[in-house]
């Protein structure tokens, strides 16, 4: 880990913490040491988030229903809320910037409605997933709905964002592809995860900070500088995640959803290494990940004994790191309100309870 943590940057302000709109959030809790920038950014979110509702809304009366799901489902926003603070780097009023900041967002909204169907989750931000509701191929369809909506908006920002987001949308579709195949026999399954967690959820946090600076008007040197940060802030967030999914989190998601549902984390990965390695807590750890996990008390004993080893707070480590390479990337900025901002926002990504 970094000599320095995450949690030396500067503090988050303005808000109750990351979650957004609906399931408790409380506000934006848009980080920094600056309470105009708060505001500013606050206000804008409200507006993107107005957007949002706007983009979603169909004359067809099932569209509108099944679009909407997720949208008043609420969630943390994070996406656009990295675009609207990169974009603080430069000039964060231009009209282009909300704009994005709902191109980053309804793509993200896409991958969640076709991620449900895929995991057969019962539950997305507190609500029933949308394939609960209305089935797979309708869920299905409604994800491929909200891409073609993010397209249509992206289309207006130009054929520079067009490309970006043509390759973000490359990236994801990879990530998922290789996560759903598992790693190659030759190898080695925690690199092949973090790669996952590079392109399923670090392209798009790269692509919301750089869509933030480019509408800002910054220069290539600091589009340069978001995009690397952005990339590690996804890692820190999904591995944060890993993290929570032992834990249980505050708004009430039940520990060893994940492990129920089979999905493989830095801890269960990290664990198999220490069985296959001799280790007698990580081999009893496995069996137990491996044996049945319907019934609440086979997954809270599975849970407990994943919790007890050290892949637990190396992961959570890892989450930290992997925030403070992002606060590092940071380096080559001068010293503003927005750069603090950005540097908290990176350490509440890695820290956050939810």
């Amino acid at each position: 880990m970094s000599p320095r943590s995450p949690r030396q940057s500067a503090p988050v302000l303005g808000g109750a913490g990351l979650p957004g709109p609906g399931g408790g959030g409380g506000g934006w809790g848009v980080p920094g040491p600056s309470g105009a920038l708060a505001e500013r950014v606050s206000a804008r979110m409200e507006r993107v988030e107005e957007r949002l509702r706007a983009s979603v809304t169909s004359s067809d009366r099932l569209a509108d229903s099944t679009s909407r799901h997720l949208v008043e489902a609420g969630g943390k926003r994070v996406r656009p809320l990295l675009v609207l603070l990169a974009a603080e780097l430069g000039d964060g009023t231009a009209p282009e910037v909300l704009e994005a900041a709902a191109v980053v967002e309804l793509t993200h909204l896409a991958t969640l409605y076709h991620d449900d169907v895929m995991d057969s989750a019962p539950l997305r931000r507190g609500a029933p997933a949308a394939q609960r509701v209305w089935g797979n191929n309708v869920a299905i369809l409604t994800g491929d709905l909200l891409f073609a909506r993010a397209s249509r908006l992206v289309a207006a920002l130009g054929p520079d964002a067009v490309e970006i987001q043509a390759a973000t949308f490359e990236r994801l579709v990879l990530g998922q592809l290789h996560e759903t195949v598992g790693p190659a026999d030759d190898e080695d399954p925690v690199a092949h995860y973090l790669q996952v967690l590079s392109d399923k959820t670090g392209s798009l946090i790269a692509t919301s900070a750089l869509f933030g600076a480019m509408f800002g008007g910054c220069d290539q040197q600091v589009r340069d500088v978001v995009v690397a940060y952005g990339e590690r802030v996804g890692v820190a967030f999904q591995l944060a995640d890993d993290v929570l999914d032992l834990l249980g989190d505050e708004s009430g998601k039940q520990a060893g959803t994940d492990l129920r549902e089979q999905v493989p984390t830095l801890p269960v990965l990290l664990a198999r290494d220490a069985a296959a390695a001799g280790d007698a807590a990580a081999a009893a750890a496995v069996a137990l990940l491996d044996g049945p996990l319907e019934g609440d008390d086979e997954l809270a004993a599975a849970v407990a004994a994943l919790r007890a080893l050290p892949s637990t707070e190396v992961a959570r480590s890892r989450a930290q790191h992997c925030a403070q390479q992002a606060v590092d990337a940071l380096a080559p900025l001068p010293e503003t309100d927005a750069r603090e901002a950005m540097a908290a926002f990176a350490a509440a990504i890695a820290d956050r309870t939810r």
